[in-house]
């Protein structure tokens, strides 16, 4: 997470929805932060030495006795999870700072400033007791403080968890978007936004788009380059999704990109070519979609493999009774490219028709051997690049994202 520094002498900060922003203020750091600041020195509580007999300079006047501030509100009332733990040494430098959990485990944090500051790497868990610990020290003397507090809990309902695909160590196709999906609504987009980043080697500019307050994706300007090593930082831990909703847990997935591998099918010349790092390696005799059921011409991507799969018409509206309901159980070799139901897979049924006329209700047949080819040799996040009909697929449509210009893509982020 992306953590801005604290602010010293007249400024103050705020932790706001692009994270803690510095504003300038007439009074000191302990003023500006008024209530939700504890200060403490060791003359005020702490253990540490006041430094109240500390030489200052050549007119003999004492040093400013060193104090320590933090951020955390006083009294025992438990600590918002967003909390981002603080500190700050006042006439002095901290020598020690410890933020732990229950269990003795140690927060990461990070020292700024030369010293003066100290600011933790992530937010709080909910329902979690803290000890913080705290040493400094200066011309004026030495201070330290310890404090132990609780977090507010948090119920399931309260908190979204973020799905990422690809899987972990996944080999996927060089059309494969990065999707996070939370299982409860993020309305605060922006904010979720900074704290997601995808970076690859090697780099390849790309784009978050938002298509819902569940889902947002991200995809390179151009199909990835074949070999290339991406990681996905959803760092979203206890950070406010908007409604009371905050992150459950932050998560880090890396994935790689395999072979170049591209289906091009043409419905009017009823093939398919598959094009293998650039290569063509196979053209296959196919049967797309029939007037009224045309197969979507567009950009689409494998999101799922099946050696066998019922196919029910009752899935895409089309119920028993009706001229075009079917229910085919153990069709072989299918690859999912639509979430309205298309499909690649073997159609021995269509024999007939395949290479010469479009028969099906959507989906690409064609032989079970050429199925079988199609299915060893795709992953999932192929592309499968579709021509020849008047009917458009979208980007909602599955993966459809790269049914956008770049730049059209990138409108669909919140920042």
């Amino acid at each position: 997470m992306a953590l801005d520094d604290l602010s010293t002498g007249t400024s103050s900060w705020r932790f706001t929805r692009r994270g803690l922003v510095r504003i300038v203020g007439a009074g000191g750091v302990a003023a500006a932060l008024g209530g939700a600041v504890a200060a403490c020195s060791g003359d005020g509580g702490g253990s540490g030495d006041s430094g109240s007999g500390a030489s200052g300079g050549a007119s003999g006047d004492a040093a400013d006795p060193v104090a320590i501030v933090t951020n955390l509100p006083e009294g025992d009332e438990p600590v918002a999870v967003d909390t981002q733990v603080q500190v700050e040494a006042q006439n002095g430098t901290l020598s020690g700072v410890a933020l732990t959990t229950a269990d003795g485990a140690e927060v990461a944090g990070e020292m700024r400033e030369g010293g003066i500051s100290w600011a933790a790497g992530s937010l709080l868990d909910p329902g979690a007791t803290y000890t913080l610990t705290v040493q400094a020290t200066g011309d004026g003397g030495d201070a330290s403080t310890e404090r132990s507090f609780t977090t507010v809990d948090l119920s399931l309902d309260e908190l979204t968890y973020p799905s990422i695909a690809p899987l972990a160590d996944e080999e996927v196709g060089v059309g494969m978007p990065v999707v996070v999906r939370f299982d409860l609504a993020v309305t605060d987009h922006a904010t979720y936004e900074q704290h997601m980043r995808v970076t690859s080697e090697p780099a390849q500019e790309g784009s978050w788009h938002w298509f819902d307050d569940h889902e947002v994706r991200w995809r390179p300007r151009e199909y990835w380059q074949p070999g290339t090593a991406v990681t996905v930082d959803v760092d979203v831990k206890s950070l406010p999704a908007g409604g009371g909703i905050y992150g459950q847990e932050s998560r880090t997935v890396a994935f790689t990109i395999g072979r170049s591998v591209i289906h091009r099918v043409d419905a009017t010349t009823h093939t398919l070519t598959s094009v293998v790092d650039g290569a063509t390696a196979r053209t296959m005799p196919i049967s797309a979609g029939k007037p009224g059921f045309e197969t979507r011409s567009g950009i689409k991507v494998i999101m799922e493999k099946f050696r066998e799969k019922t196919m029910d018409a009752a899935t895409t509206g089309i119920e028993p009774g009706d001229p075009d309901y079917y229910n085919i159980e153990d069709v072989q070799y299918a690859l999912r490219v639509t979430t309205s139901g298309e499909f690649l897979h073997a159609a021995p049924w269509s024999a007939g028709s395949q290479g010469v006329a479009n028969v099906s209700h959507g989906c690409v047949g064609m032989a079970t051997d050429d199925a079988r080819w199609v299915f060893e040799n795709s992953r999932r996040g192929d592309v499968v690049e579709v021509t020849g009909t008047d009917r458009q697929m979208t980007l909602e449509n599955g993966w459809g994202d790269w049914n956008a210009t770049p730049e059209a893509y990138a409108e669909g982020s919140a920042l």
